[in-house]
């Protein structure tokens, strides 16, 4: 089972999962968060500090953010299992999230 960041979380990428990851795989793109399923732990911490509510399990993802899933697996696709975020700092967001439009603040 792995965590996947959706659709809440585009334009605002609040840090608090990051912080509060025990294991630094919560990675930063340009307007999200991901979270690389091999080095995640699955110990639940992240989810309850998202102010925006957009961390779930893979499986209780809601069927409108179903395509944040796959943005997931194009993300790692690109940068493999680093052993932890903070190796490789801030990468590209994948096409599919680059491509929505701007949150208005």
């Amino acid at each position: 089972m792995a965590y996947v960041v959706a659709e809440p979380c585009v334009d605002v990428l609040d840090r608090a999962c990051v912080e509060e990851c025990p294991v630094e795989c919560i990675y930063e793109g340009g307007r999200m968060a991901y979270i690389q399923p091999e080095e995640c732990v699955d110990c639940g911490a992240c989810e309850p500090v998202c102010p925006v509510e957009a961390i779930y399990f893979e499986e209780d993802l809601p069927e409108q953010w179903g395509p944040f899933a796959e943005a997931n697996v194009v993300f790692f696709a690109t940068i493999g299992s680093p052993g932890g975020a903070s190796k490789i700092g801030k990468q590209p967001d994948v096409p599919f999230v680059a491509s929505l439009p701007e949150r208005e603040a």
